[in-house]
């Protein structure tokens, strides 16, 4: 972030900041239904400085995004990052409103410096530093969702070798530092700015050998032409885990998109549908410009032209499908099995093209097709969608090709593929495996709705490991509703949790002995009085404020009547 690298200016200023499109039209971006690739869990939907405190941004923007994961600044945050005159985004001081909106976040601790780069003064003053950092975290007891430590950012640039010794043994007097202080919250990095297979060699080899390896490892994509390097990145880097005999590491990119690509809504499909294929746990758009704003996403709190495609994309549940590019047309597609919606994003190319989507036999002998699209407009001005058409196509085969004429390489669209009747106006059913999983893990099971559930919800500790699911759920109107929670419980005796929504009271729910693990089909009920619109329901065995549940459960879904 906030940096003059060359390897990432010399390409914009030769004006590639989005892929020239293929000259010829009639590309073919192909949706795959039936291959499930992953659980929904809006892997791109982040960002650094993403968030601020009070109403900039506003958690009704940020509700629909689904957003999965922020890297923020930490606990006394000096940093004046883009010409700012005050420090901003204090992990710490944002923690309540990042938790609402169901993402969780990294500290960036070298942000406790006000200048980038950043100067380094002594180690004497670093670790002092990171005591400070890391107490004040120790301290805020109803704090959760801080899920890692950045120890550093962009080593291969901004660690003083000359004066603070190399960066490597520097990682690992930081890493022991830390874990004298707090032995529970992940430490990840090595967050460099590009991928180099030799730097990571080096570090991991001296993490495992020092026993400070990262729990998330983490490093940028912010070259122009990052999002068609990302396969060849993850893969040399599992070679790496296994030719070291290292445990695969989850994978946060919590930098992505160069200066001139963040603002462009069909790039943004690009990354999304990267991610979500080659695995990464986690994503963040680049911090280029102002704080606070979804990272360009807000103007002035209200949408620009890319919030929509992140908007869309907040909009998918259920499972990830496979999509298959051609040229520069790509995409990320999710089918939700309990609407029976197939909702794809996609964009990158010009002139007439066509999506092709197969694995529709299950929605009918026709389906209803309605094609949207982004405007183009930047990050300074506000913008809407447009509705391009609205269409009935017969399902030939399983499959339906929808053309799409006129295209910008620019734009990002969507399409939107419905049964043409008998879809509810509002999602009822919310599958556990979509929702935010604190220490807990998500799981695939044949009996599951939508094939997958959330299990390990063990921890009641304190709040670094307490084990909850967050919810968001959007109503229709404000009122009391029957939610019907699926789960197994094979203890062999009645499991409880805390259930509490938006910030109210907690009540306890009980969970009645069932067969097995992982095998679904039980039922509870209760009622909750919702507000109209968004609201955030967590179901805990642990969590701040609440005594700790009694037994195991695992959650399949909850649906709202």
């Amino acid at each position: 972030m906030r940096r003059s690298v060359v390897p990432v200016l010399f390409l914009v200023a030769a004006g590639l900041f989005v892929p020239s499109p293929a000259s010829a039209a009639g590309n073919t971006l192909t949706v795959n239904v039936g291959t499930t690739v992953r659980p929904v869990t809006h892997v791109a939907s982040g960002g650094l400085y993403a968030v601020d405190t009070g109403t900039k941004p506003p958690l009704e923007q940020m509700y629909p995004l689904k957003m999965n994961h922020l890297t923020q600044p930490p606990y006394g945050v000096q940093q004046l990052g883009n010409g700012a005159t005050v420090p901003c985004c204090d992990g710490l001081q944002v923690a309540g409103k990042v938790t609402a909106a169901g993402a969780r976040q990294f500290w960036r601790l070298p942000d406790i410096y006000k200048d980038f780069p950043y100067k380094w003064v002594s180690w004497a003053d670093w670790e002092s530093k990171v005591r400070t950092m890391v107490n004040a975290r120790l301290g805020a007891t109803t704090t959760t969702n801080i899920d890692g430590y950045e120890l550093w950012n962009e080593p291969d640039w901004t660690w003083n070798t000359s004066s603070a010794g190399a960066f490597n043994a520097g990682w690992t007097r930081t890493y022991q530092l830390i874990r004298t202080l707090d032995t529970v919250t992940p430490i990840v990095g090595p967050s460099y700015s590009i991928y180099n297979h030799d730097w990571l060699v080096a570090f991991l080899t001296n993490a495992k050998n020092t026993g400070t390896l990262p729990d998330v490892i983490v490093w940028h994509e912010l070259d122009v032409h990052s999002y068609n390097n990302v396969a060849a990145h993850v893969s040399d880097y599992r070679a790496i885990e296994q030719s070291l005999g290292i445990s695969a590491r989850p994978i946060s990119i919590n930098e992505y998109a160069s200066p001139d690509q963040v603002d462009i809504p069909s790039v943004a499909a690009h990354y999304m549908a990267v991610f979500e294929r080659y695995g990464i746990r986690d994503a963040e758009r680049a911090y280029w410009y102002e704080a606070g704003t979804l990272n360009g996403l807000l103007y002035n709190n209200s949408p620009t032209a890319s919030y929509w495609a992140y908007k869309w994309y907040g909009d998918m549940a259920g499972n990830i499908v496979q999509t298959v590019p051609q040229s520069w047309l790509d995409g990320v597609a999710a089918y939700d099995s309990t609407r029976k919606i197939v909702n794809v994003v996609f964009g990158g190319d010009s002139g007439a093209n066509t999506v092709k989507v197969n694995g529709l036999s299950g929605l009918g002998s026709q389906v209803s097709v309605v094609l949207s699209r982004t405007g183009t407009t930047g990050r300074t001005t506000n913008s809407s969608p447009t509705t391009v058409s609205t269409s009935t196509y017969p399902v030939s085969g399983g499959s339906i090709t929808v053309p799409v004429s006129g295209m910008d390489a620019l734009a990002a669209y969507q399409l939107l593929i419905t049964p043409t009747s008998g879809v509810s106006t509002w999602q009822q059913r919310y599958e556990a495996e979509n929702a935010t999983a604190v220490n807990a893990n998500r799981f695939s099971s044949g009996s599951a709705s939508n094939g997958g559930y959330v299990g390990q919800i063990d921890g009641t500790a304190n709040m670094r490991n307490q084990s909850f699911v967050d919810f968001i759920v959007n109503v229709p109107a404000a009122r009391a509703y029957t939610m019907t929670i699926g789960y197994a419980n094979a203890t062999g005796a009645t499991a409880t949790q805390g259930l509490a929504y938006n910030g109210g009271a907690w009540q306890t729910v009980s969970y009645p002995p069932t067969a097995a693990w992982g095998v679904f089909g039980s039922t509870i009920s209760t009622s909750v009085t919702l507000k109209a619109g968004y609201n955030v329901i967590r179901l805990a065995k642990g969590a701040p404020n609440f005594a700790g549940g009694t037994g195991y459960a695992e959650l399949d879904y909850l649906q709202l009547a």
